[in-house]
C-alpha cells in the first residue's frame, strides 16, 4: 500500500485491530467475503458498545447518531459510558469533541507510522507487539469497580483463550465476549441502593 492508501484506510476503517486482520488476510489472497466476515468477528463488540450507549444518546438526531457510531472506538465508549453513569448529560458536542481528539491524531500517527515504520524492523524484537493487549487490558480494568466485574472478565478471558486454541483468530474475540455476556445475564442483579434524594422529595410532598 502507498502512504496515501494507508492514510485513507485509517480514515475510513476506524478500527486498528480490523486493519491488522484485514491487511494480514489481504496478503494471503483470501476471498473478500471471508475478509469481511473476519473483520466483523473482530468488531462484533461494537454492536454491544452501541447497545450500551443507546440509553444516553436517544436524543441525538439520525445524522448525529451516524457520526456517533462511526467514531465509536474503545476509549470513546469507555469515556462516554462513564460520563453517562456519572449522571451527566451526554451531549453531541461533548461526544464529538472527545472523538475528534482521538480521530485526528489517529490519522496523523498513521501517516507518521507509514513514514517511519520501516526503521523499526520486526516489532516483536523490541516488544511492540504487547502494546495492543496492554491497551485493551487498561480499558477493561477501568470498569473493575462495577458489580460482577471479576467473574464476567474471568469467564470471558478463559473462553477467549480456549476459542483461540480450538477455533482460532479472530473468532476468539467474539466468542470470549459472548461467554461474558451469557454469564452477566445469568448472574443476579446487584441490590439497588436507596435513592435518598427521591425519598427526601417524597417526604416533603407528603408533608405538604
Amino acid at each position: 500500500m502507498s502512504l496515501s492508501e494507508a492514510a485513507f484506510m485509517s480514515a475510513t476503517v476506524y478500527a486498528g485491530a480490523s486493519q491488522m486482520v484485514g491487511i494480514e488476510l489481504f496478503g494471503h489472497h483470501v476471498q473478500a467475503w471471508l475478509i469481511v466476515l473476519s473483520i466483523l468477528a473482530v468488531n462484533f463488540r461494537h454492536v454491544l458498545y452501541s447497545a450500551a450507549l443507546a440509553r444516553y444518546i436517544g436524543h441525538f438526531t439520525p445524522v448525529q447518531k451516524f457520526f456517533t457510531f462511526f467514531l465509536l472506538v474503545d476509549p470513546q465508549f469507555a469515556a462516554a459510558v462513564k460520563h453517562g453513569e456519572a449522571g451527566r448529560s451526554l451531549t453531541f458536542a461533548w461526544y464529538f469533541g472527545f472523538a475528534i481528539i482521538i480521530y485526528i491524531p489517529w490519522i496523523l500517527t498513521s501517516i507518521a507510522g507509514g513514514l517511519l515504520g520501516g526503521f523499526i524492523g520486526d516489532p516483536k524484537a523490541i516488544g511492540l507487539d504487547i502494546l495492543l493487549p496492554a491497551y485493551f487490558l487498561g480499558i477493561v480494568l477501568g470498569f473493575r469497580k462495577r458489580d460482577n466485574f471479576l467473574p464476567v472478565a474471568l469467564v470471558s478471558a478463559v473462553a477467549s483463550v480456549f476459542a483461540y486454541r480450538y477455533v482460532g483468530s479472530p473468532w476468539h474475540v467474539s466468542l470470549g465476549a459472548a461467554a461474558g455476556i451469557v454469564l452477566a445475564a445469568l448472574l443476579p442483579l446487584p441490590p439497588q441502593e436507596p435513592d435518598l434524594e427521591a425519598d427526601a422529595l417524597q417526604s416533603e410532598v407528603h408533608e405538604v
